[in-house]
């Protein structure tokens, strides 16, 4: 590549797809680059997040850079706390430090005479010819809109936001939310409280996997047999049952999608006892409505003689635990709110302000959307990993971001050759684009009737409808009659 101007890079965000965009620029050459982090390290949600259980749901060896695969991963769903050390070390290792701002939160970026303007809290000013926001999905917690959640004189935390110094042996402990964090929390404290509850809103369907631990003797040839571990990441079994999962969720009558209904329901069957209990657990909607819960043993957590599950809706938090609808108070000592994040902030509160004093809040208003979830009209040279409409929860994050750069690159290399000044994405395209994905993102199990953090305000699902090969297909190459250029 033979670069015909030195553009100025920023990068908002130093997580997962903050440290491959870094490092995939400086590959290339391009060394004016600036990475603002809000946090003191590394890590996006594998930061944030540290609560016990904490796994990711992706193969160990599957959720790794392409170019960075890891020999030390110590169970087949690898632990958050090897996640968070893998991108402290992949960034250090490729010198990330020397371009990393940290403890900057980004508060303003407006587009001002052919640059983008940023402004940080701690009132840093900067510019750039070129923004990738890697701000990450799910960073900001969503807390409940509970009566006296104030008032309770117990240790009171969002997951996302763990206390470490409140004791949890022997304690009488409530948990808020039944999503994977929730369900992950569960099984990691069953055998630590003394009393431990759980909270729940709606059932869920929960995927039996195994999660073994590799063995020394696996990490050694791990090791030494590079083409072993590229065959890990790429791992034929695992790579079909994402087709097949993404079959199925585009295709919620498909014979894949039954094949899921009748394994989920299976393990719900053989697994709890109870025909009372085994009723609260049942959901009453269709697999994978929800994102799928994936879990060796929270059925078996939840039958343990201290566990309960209470499915009566809260009614309000007191000083001393949580009453529920039926009157019965609840004593505990510490409350735990795995209540998830506002999965579609994206970039906000951010102020963003593009071409004509666009703002994103404005292009918003009806919620997020971006033409193949990268590039917005009137932002130009503003570009975005896993942004909204993306295939979040469909498949590895990690492989849609490295698909999605390889798409960005191409568009920064028409900037830097001269081609053009500036690229965005037409109006005319993203409303063709949008409409085609609602269309085909009300025919996914998504959209067939339950309530989740995939669907926008007016109920869509608002994530990638279509299945990965196509997703693999649109970046390829950018199609450039999809995007206005200036020059």
């Amino acid at each position: 590549m033979t670069d015909t101007r030195d553009l100025r890079f920023i990068v908002i965000g130093a997580g997962m797809a903050g440290i491959l965009s870094a490092i995939k620029l400086l590959e290339a050459g391009r060394n004016n680059l600036r990475v603002y982090e809000k946090a003191a390290k590394v890590g996006g949600t594998w930061r944030e997040n540290t609560y016990p259980g904490l796994t990711c749901d992706v193969a160990a060896h599957a959720y790794t850079y392409s170019f960075e695969p890891n020999p030390e991963w110590s169970q087949y769903l690898a632990p958050g706390p090897e996640i968070q050390q893998y991108f402290e070390r992949t960034a250090k290792k490729y010198g990330l430090d020397d371009y990393i701002r940290y403890d900057r939160e980004i508060t303003r970026c407006e587009f001002k005479e052919g640059q983008w303007k940023l402004e940080t809290a701690n009132g840093d000013h900067d510019y750039a010819d070129v923004i990738i926001a890697a701000t990450g999905v799910l960073h900001r917690p969503r807390f409940p809109s509970l009566k006296g959640l104030d008032t309770f004189r117990g240790a009171l935390f969002h997951s996302a936001r763990w206390d470490h110094e409140v004791a949890l042996d022997d304690k009488r402990i409530g948990v808020i939310g039944s999503g994977s964090t929730g369900v992950q929390i569960i099984s990691a404290l069953s055998e630590r409280a003394q009393k431990l509850t759980h909270f729940q809103r709606s059932a869920q369907w929960i995927m039996p996997v195994e999660n073994p631990a590799f063995t020394e003797e696996q990490k050694a040839a791990f090791r030494n047999d590079p083409e072993l571990l590229r065959h890990m990441q790429n791992e034929p079994t695992y790579s079909a049952a994402v087709d097949r999962f993404n079959h199925a969720i585009a295709n919620p009558d498909s014979p894949e999608m039954h094949e899921i209904e009748a394994w989920v329901l299976q393990n719900l069957e053989d697994s709890v006892a109870d025909p009372v209990l085994k009723e609260k657990l049942r959901p009453g909607y269709r697999a994978a409505c929800k994102r799928l819960i994936y879990s060796p043993d929270y059925y078996q957590a939840i039958q343990r003689p201290n566990v309960f599950l209470e499915t009566e809706n809260i009614e309000c938090i007191e000083e001393n635990g949580i009453r529920t609808a039926d009157g019965v108070l609840h004593a505990l000592d510490v409350i735990v709110l795995a209540t998830g994040f506002h999965a579609h902030a994206f970039m906000r509160p951010m102020q963003i302000v593009g071409r004509n004093n666009r703002s994103l809040d404005d292009t918003w208003a009806e919620g997020p959307r971006a033409y193949l979830s990268i590039s917005m009209p009137d932002f130009p040279n503003f570009f975005m990993l896993n942004g909204p409409n993306g295939p979040v929860g469909n498949f590895s994050l990690i492989e849609i971001a490295e698909h999605q750069w390889h798409y960005i690159e191409q568009l920064i290399e028409l900037i830097e050759g001269g081609e053009c000044s500036h690229i965005n994405t037409s109006q005319k395209a993203q409303d063709t684009f949008e409409t085609a994905r609602v269309a085909a993102a009300k025919q996914t199990i998504f959209g067939s009737g339950c309530q989740s953090w995939y669907l926008d305000d007016k109920g869509i699902p608002a994530t990638w409808p279509w299945d990965r090969a196509r997703f693999f297909e649109e970046m390829e190459e950018p199609d450039l009659q999809a995007y206005d250029m200036t020059c």
